[in-house]
């Protein structure tokens, strides 16, 4: 799920507690946690389906008033409306820190290769690309990967999740634990 600016802001200072959205089904799930942005993660304490909304739940969900709710909400078309109770999660993103780590054991390296080769044959080579090419657009890599570039963002976010990767306000670079894997396995 993406968090807009002023929705990370607002959930940092505490100003924030619920946001909406339209879809056909939920694309979250109650205790799942989300990456905002800047190292931040917000947990889903629960989603509903909701048919009307108050006063209190818009300027909950940073919006001046009711209307203003509902006029951003007409504008992103007629799917079911969900409410999500958001907090701010405490403490650093385990991804982050996963990230941050350039130190692996003879173990920690098998186990990666393991889940990348899982993951298909893609994995190596789109990691020494975004190596040799860091904060290049996704749409520029993408091709060179023979990819089509949302495949190859969901793909880029696989690497993430693994710590082996970093977003960058424009493309991505090899986290520390990424190249401490590639000169392991080089």
């Amino acid at each position: 799920m993406l968090f807009e600016r002023r929705l990370r802001e607002g959930v940092l200072d505490g100003s924030i507690t619920l946001a909406f959205r339209r879809w056909k089904r939920p694309q979250v799930t109650a205790g799942g946690r989300y990456r905002m942005g800047d190292g931040l993660l917000a947990e889903v304490i629960s989603v509903e389906v909701v048919e009307d909304l108050t006063e209190e739940e818009a300027k909950a969900a940073g919006y001046a008033d009711r209307a203003t709710l509902l006029a951003d909400l007409a504008a992103r078309g007629s799917d079911p409306v969900h409410r999500l109770a958001l907090r701010l999660v405490a403490g650093p993103d385990p991804r982050d820190v996963l990230a941050a780590t350039d130190e692996l054991t003879p173990a920690d390296v098998a186990a990666l290769s393991a889940r990348l080769a899982r993951m298909g044959p893609w994995t190596r080579p789109v990691l020494e690309l975004i190596a040799r090419r860091p904060g290049v657009r996704a749409a520029d890599l993408a091709p060179e990967a023979g990819q089509e570039v949302a495949a190859f963002k969901v793909n880029v976010r696989k690497l993430k999740n693994l710590g082996l990767t970093i977003s960058l306000e424009t493309g991505y670079r090899v986290s520390p634990r990424g190249q401490a894997y590639l000169r392991a396995t080089t």
